[in-house]
């Protein structure tokens, strides 16, 4: 086994979201217990399975502690772009989208995310589902969350 890249009293990030895997009391299994970019401190590490490590880490603005994985966790201090969509939530295009100079989304048109894509050099974008089978990758700056989304989210808080 290899030594803890982070200790107690470590500040670290969540790169992923963290679901409820059926060992959260009082929710169901598979509700989202905390989002990608949320900054928790470290207070325990052990091990599962006797392979892997899990680092008990206390989200405080959440108010939550959960056991995750060392790739799910980065510095606090590394930069960090938060995205803001998640996987399911309902959009729209801002603009209309076009394949080749045919227009194969209207501007206004509904749709879901079905992916995060962190990891490009010209920033957050999605896969997203137009329906009729129309799934394309949409930079961040052309979505924006659909009304009923936004208003549903509203009613949660």
């Amino acid at each position: 086994m290899t030594m803890p890249r982070y200790e107690y009293g470590d500040e670290v990030r969540l790169i992923r979201n963290v679901r409820n895997d059926g060992t959260y009391p009082g929710m169901d299994t598979g509700a989202l217990l905390m989002r990608r970019g949320a900054v928790g401190c470290v207070y325990d590490v052990g091990t599962y399975l006797q392979d892997q490590l899990i680092y008990r880490v206390h989200f405080l603005t959440e108010g939550r502690t959960l056991g995750c994985r060392e790739e799910e966790l980065i510095p606090a201090s590394e930069p960090w772009t938060p995205n803001r969509f998640e996987f399911r939530d309902r959009v729209i295009s801002t603009r209309s989208l076009a394949i080749r100079g045919e227009v194969v989304v209207e501007c206004g048109q509904e749709g879901e995310i079905m992916k995060v894509i962190r990891d490009l050099p010209d920033g957050i974008q999605y896969h997203v589902h137009f329906g009729d089978g129309v799934l394309l990758q949409v930079p961040e700056q052309s979505l924006e969350m659909a009304e009923n989304q936004a208003h549903k989210e509203e009613m949660d808080d």
